[in-house]
């Protein structure tokens, strides 16, 4: 896996530091690439919602809509 070296503010490293001491992570690193998987699960919802205002009508609602485009995202490996 690639290495990267990053700064935080203080404020930030002390919530990053939160998140690890509650063990719902086992790393700062952990933490950091889960935020990015999510920010990229938005990011391709976004996508995919202004692809849709875009292209017409659906019968789909909106959870069925959001069903689908995870399931699409988790196929494609984006999550």
């Amino acid at each position: 896996m690639p290495r990267q070296s990053i700064s935080f503010t203080p404020p930030n490293d002390e919530w990053l530091k939160a998140q690890v001491d509650s063990e719902e992570y086992t790393s700062k690193s952990d933490v950091v690439n889960d935020l990015i998987r999510k920010a990229r699960e938005i990011e391709a919802i976004r996508a995919r919602l202004i692809h849709a205002e875009q292209s017409g009508f659906t019968g789909q609602g909106r959870a069925e809509i959001l069903a689908e485009i995870k399931d699409k995202a988790r196929a494609d490996g984006e999550l």
